[in-house]
């Protein structure tokens, strides 16, 4: 079944104080007094009340930049991070720690609260699943799924703690051997773990984003998705605005917990280290903490503060975290190239006359970096993956013929290498027929959902201008309309760049149940491999 990820209650909001970039104007050491800093998770957005009230008590005012777990332990192996950041703030610092070059730059840690990763189901699932006013296991639950006894969505283990979490403990568990991870116990229990993620139907690159999408498919019939795979806390939030609750579902034998903690870097400034130990100190003392608790539904970190009784679970058992870095990359190539559904991906791109020189070139060097070019921490994980149908559907005033691959998982280089050479042979001229070219874009897709039915489908388009064909954005959505199900359902990712009619642009992926992604003060690759996340 395809994905449609619809926005429905805004569960993040764009807040005060809060960016996704450094401060390229502040050198190193020379921090704003009064001010940290901060390269967070995006999570961390719903305590911004609790850091205003912080900020008046201490004198301590927290700047966020956000940022992906695996992209932040990016930044901060190779430096980045140094140059505009006191300290970093994810849920976990255990990737972290096994990047040596990250590693070394971090200093010192302040846990200040704590949410593991859970399953959620309605109240009637459990029931029908025999699970009610009992604790069942990993395995048991993946059988479940295997036999598509429920289905359930999950963030991407590359993009967000969560996803990441929930792949590490269920592997973790059903591993049996109480010893971290390594590549040989993956292998072992892969036959389980596809059987595990064979139920999973809906997926995103944020927490908050997959709750919006879930949250609205729950009162859809038939939507496809009966529950999610998320920080209790985030279930918690969730629960207040759904029909039907969800039953949290805590493993007997065990879980991965995110520990949050704020933890300064090794650059940080004299200033910077004192503004951590106020705010620490603050934020770990026993009224904020249940602050925290009330407003966030994260437990506290602190012994003297007693769990709020919506923690149906008070003593939970910790999973294994992997013993190193490679372990952990490698469970995330085998989840994307083996484990998962795999994905279909139609690109809808924009080669008009108004696209060539830089633009033409920024196109050409995303598509690039997505065949495996780009060798960071993040970039290896957002590419291209093995099974993927990749369609290029390039158009100008009319749609250029497809060109489509699907990248085999074993050997896939040779397919990624004529991906390559298509997106470097890319020109720019003609005009800009948007809508047209969309529509053409379906009767790709049709074909190919009716040979394999059993992917996660999304249309990612690109376009630097307004439309200029005969067919107008009421046009499609007229089209859109009549669409039969599982064609209405692929949502499309508009990719803002140029001149792009951004009101179009938001009106399009509301119609489709897509994200709007902004390359307009950013590289169209940034765009491109945050979308990695959706797909």
């Amino acid at each position: 079944m395809n994905r449609r990820l619809v926005p429905a209650v805004a569960v993040l909001a764009l807040l005060a104080g809060c960016s996704d970039e450094a401060d390229p104007s502040r050198p190193v050491g020379d921090p704003t007094p009064g001010v940290l800093r901060v390269l967070a998770g995006s999570e961390l957005a719903d305590l911004q009340p609790v850091l205003d009230e912080a900020a008046k008590a201490t004198g301590v005012t927290v700047k966020f930049s956000f940022s992906g777990t695996i992209e932040g332990a990016d930044k901060v192996a190779n430096g980045t991070a140094d140059q505009g950041f006191d300290a970093v703030w994810f849920s976990s610092n255990r990737y972290l720690e096994l990047v040596p070059d990250a590693q070394k730059r971090l200093g010192t840690p302040a846990k200040i609260m704590s949410s593991p990763v859970v399953l959620g189901l309605p109240a009637a699932k459990v029931r029908e699943l025999g699970w009610e006013g009992r604790r069942v296991g990993w395995a048991e639950i993946a059988q479940a799924a295997g036999a598509r006894k429920f289905t359930y969505g999950m963030t991407d283990p590359s993009a967000s703690n969560s996803g990441f979490s929930a792949l590490v403990g269920v592997a973790a568990a059903l591993s049996g051997s109480g010893s971290a991870l390594d590549a040989a116990r993956v292998n072992a229990v892969a036959p389980q773990l596809k059987q595990f993620f064979s139920a999973q139907t809906l997926s995103a690159g944020s927490s908050g984003w997959l709750s919006e999408a879930y949250a609205r498919r729950a009162n859809e019939p038939g939507a496809g998705v009966d529950g999610l795979i998320n920080y209790e806390s985030v279930l918690l939030s969730l629960n207040a605005t759904l029909p039907e609750p969800l039953t949290l579902i805590y493993p007997n034998d065990g879980v991965v917990t995110a520990d949050y903690p704020l933890t300064l870097l090794t650059s940080a400034s004299s200033e910077a280290r004192e503004a951590h130990r106020k705010l620490s100190e603050h934020l770990r003392g026993a009224d904020v903490q249940r602050r925290i608790m009330d407003s966030t539904h994260r437990r506290p970190a602190v012994p003297q503060v007693q769990p709020d009784v919506k923690f149906a679970v008070k003593d939970l058992v910790e999973l294994p975290f992997p013993g190193s870095q490679s372990a952990v990359d490698g469970l995330i190539t085998t989840y994307f190239d083996q484990l998962r559904r795999p994905s279909r991906t139609l690109y809808v791109l924009d080669t008009s006359g108004s696209m060539q020189g830089d633009r033409i070139d920024g196109l050409r060097q995303a598509l690039v970096g997505l065949t495996g070019a780009d060798s960071s921490l993040a970039g290896k994980f957002n590419r291209f993956h093995g099974r993927e149908q990749v369609t290029l559907l390039p158009f100008n005033s009319t749609a250029r013929p497809p060109l489509k691959y699907e990248v085999p998982a074993d050997s896939p280089r040779p397919v990624l290498d004529q991906i390559r050479g298509t997106a470097t042979a890319l020109d720019a001229a003609g005009g800009t027929a948007i809508y047209s070219s969309l529509r053409d874009g379906y009767d790709v897709l049709r074909e190919q959902i009716n040979a394999d039915p059993d992917r996660f489908t999304s249309i990612v388009l690109m376009t630097d201008g307004e439309n200029t064909g005969n067919e107008g954005i009421d046009d499609f959505e007229q089209f859109h309309r009549n669409l039969q199900q599982n064609l209405k359902d692929i949502p499309i990712f508009p990719v803002l760049f140029g001149e792009s009619a951004t009101a179009e642009m938001d009106r399009l992926a509301k119609i489709s149940g897509g994200k709007v992604f902004d390359a307009r003060s950013r590289s169209l690759s940034a765009a491109f491999k945050e979308i990695r996340g959706y797909q």
